[in-house]
């Protein structure tokens, strides 16, 4: 906690966010518009303007808001399906009033009706969550009473599923639907936008073929310490994030990148070939002839030389994006596509992917081993009192802030070693 707010203030600002997600803003408004008088009274105009914003700000989203003539809950659950892929859209209504909705696009391999895509999903989004008590929906289904009676059994009390609906309900399930094609269509453009730029790379780069999997590593640490290598994947549909991979490296020279690409290319395509995997058709990584020259040495020893393309990629001057140097195996000067051709978007994205998500993972394990280091240096600290403070605390934050009385509560610990650990916590 770095004290950026009274705790009093910011349990305030999450009751109003609370209040303003159940659908009950206009009790919020009016408290804020009596807090808003009381203040201009008292001739304290700064504090009245900030109440006055938030008033605004609160009428504006309400303006974005259709509102019904009643105060119902329920769920909007709409399906799109075209070319292969099927789109859910999931509307939540809350008090009348359209809280926003959630979008899942999925294939369709088995070409599937949308009755049958809604029966599948119904469950699979709901059960293990809360349910509404109302479930709005254009398809009909012949398992709606099965499941009515399985939502009730986990929810505690009755929910209905409704097929046909009039008035103002049968405009949320066609705004719904037409959300969920304008979504999809969207989805589809994108692929095959993307699939375009798969073929412009392959075209700038005299490859055989256009290339169908991309695999792009990236290296991420601060100093040299809790080096983290990403391996991300793009298909000509785009992003494959379950085939996303991490690599924490060790036994490395810190601060050595080629050590470190060395390592997870040589970890990734090890199990690759292990596992009888897919290899890719093009692999990017992130720098210049260097990091080249290690993974060449790597797919050489791997014997996969023939197999997959390699391509280093490194910043331009002032290592601004658009501008990157293009650096192939046995060509000594590097190419460096035009910053607006589709060729240089696609490597960017990846690269960009692939840097975002070495980051991440870089930053978690750095916080891990600090939150590990800050308990495990504590005389009489085990991994099983470590572990159970954290689950009794949520975190390593709430355990520096929780006093000697709290932490002696946790199980296993005694109010000496309690003390010892809050003076630790605390630097004394």
């Amino acid at each position: 906690c770095v004290g950026r707010i009274e705790a009093d203030k910011y349990a305030e600002d999450l009751r109003q966010s609370i209040v303003v997600l159940e659908g009950r803003d206009a009790v919020l408004i009016e408290e804020l518009a009596e807090r808003m008088e009381t203040a201009s009274r008292n001739l304290k105009y700064e504090e009245a303007a900030i109440y006055r914003d938030r008033i605004a700000s609160l009428q504006r989203i309400r303006e974005r808001q259709y509102i019904s003539a009643g105060q119902e809950d329920a769920d909007v659950v709409a399906v799109a399906v075209e070319s292969g892929m099927v789109c859910f859209n999931v509307v939540s209504i809350r008090r009348g009033r359209n809280l926003g909705s959630r979008l899942d696009i999925q294939s369709n391999p088995l070409d599937r009706t949308p009755s049958r895509l809604v029966e599948d999903f119904l469950p699979q989004f709901y059960l293990g969550t809360t349910i509404p008590r109302e479930i709005l929906i254009a398809e009909k289904m012949d398992s709606r009473a099965s499941l009515e009676q399985v939502f009730s059994l986990e929810s505690g009390y009755r929910v209905t599923i409704k097929q046909r609906v009039r008035t103002h309900r049968a405009k949320w399930v066609e705004a719904a639907k037409i959300n969920a094609q304008d979504r999809l269509r969207q989805h589809l453009s994108e692929r095959e936008q993307i699939g375009g730029q798969f073929d412009a790379l392959a075209s700038y780069l005299h490859l055989a073929e256009s290339p169908q999997w991309i695999e792009c590593f990236d290296i991420s640490h601060t100093q040299g310490e809790r080096t983290v290598a990403s391996c991300v994947v793009f298909d000509r549909a785009g992003p494959v994030k379950s085939a996303y991979r991490r690599f924490n490296i060790a036994g490395i020279t810190e601060g050595d990148d080629y050590q470190a690409m060395a390592q997870a290319i040589e970890r990734r395509y090890q199990r690759v070939l292990e596992n009888d995997g897919q290899l890719p058709d093009l692999v990017l990584i992130d720098g210049g002839k260097g990091q080249l020259g290690v993974a060449v040495e790597v797919f050489e020893r791997l014997q996969i030389n023939h197999l997959v393309q390699l391509l280093a990629v490194s910043k331009g001057p002032e290592r601004r994006s658009g501008h990157e140097k293009l650096h192939l195996v046995g060509q000594g000067v590097p190419r460096v596509p035009s910053a607006t051709s589709p060729e240089s978007h696609l490597i960017q994205r990846i690269r960009d992917e692939a840097h975002r998500f070495a980051i991440t993972g870089h930053r978690q394990r750095r916080s891990k081993a600090r939150t590990s280091s800050l308990l495990e240096d504590i005389e009489g600290i085990g991994e099983k009192k470590r572990r159970d403070l954290l689950r009794y605390f949520g975190g390593i934050r709430e355990v520096k802030r929780a006093g000697i009385e709290e932490l002696s509560r946790v199980p296993g610990i005694s109010p000496v070693l309690a003390r010892r650990i809050h003076d630790r916590m605390h630097g004394v």
